[in-house]
């Protein structure tokens, strides 16, 4: 007989009460996108997955703070990328920004492109990338964490902590800014 995985409000509160293991569990299940969000946060530094670490290890301390009722997802991005945001201002770092996108899944791989439509599209992820890492970084931002890391609206509203609406007006004007370095993309459609 296997047993089922537990709840994370339940592995949240025995965390709040000093369960180092519930704790790991909850990690694990966040450290990828934690990771991404560090890579993100720190503008693609050598030192992002030491920053991922470090905002686990501050979030663990700031259980006690945690409020059971709101989400921990998106509490826990926002200690993990003020750690990045803050490890990368202190080594006065900027480096050029690589994110990576989402790996095919297996329902995409049943559309294959031709070659030339491959390289096509290497060459659109490519300026899209260039484009993104010209931005600012709040518009890189809030870009990042609604399509590359696909928080939710709310989601991506509580990693900035800004209401939802403020989220929706700056992913919009970043957007824009997005359309306006890529001149390139514009003229391929």
């Amino acid at each position: 007989m296997e047993a089922t995985p537990e709840r994370e409000p339940d592995l949240i509160e025995r965390a709040r009460h000093g369960d180092v293991s519930a704790f790991e569990a909850l990690v694990r299940a966040h450290q990828e996108i934690a990771f991404r969000t560090a890579w993100i946060a720190s503008g693609g530094g050598d030192d992002s997955e030491d920053a991922a670490q470090e905002g686990f290890m501050k979030a663990f301390a700031a259980l006690p703070r945690f409020r059971p009722d709101a989400p921990f997802r998106p509490w826990l991005l926002t200690i993990v990328a003020n750690a990045a945001r803050n490890r990368r201002r202190s080594a006065g770092r900027r480096e050029a920004l690589a994110l990576r996108v989402p790996d095919a899944t297996a329902n995409d791989l049943a559309f294959q492109p031709s070659p030339e439509g491959a390289v096509l599209a290497t060459e659109s992820r490519q300026e899209l990338l260039d484009a993104l890492r010209r931005l600012p970084d709040a518009d890189r931002e809030v870009i990042s964490y609604r399509y590359l890391l696909e928080l939710s609206e709310a989601e991506t509203a509580a990693a900035l902590g800004v209401p939802v609406g403020t989220a929706k007006s700056r992913l919009s004007r970043a957007l824009n800014r997005l359309r306006a370095a890529m001149p390139m993309a514009v003229e391929h459609r």
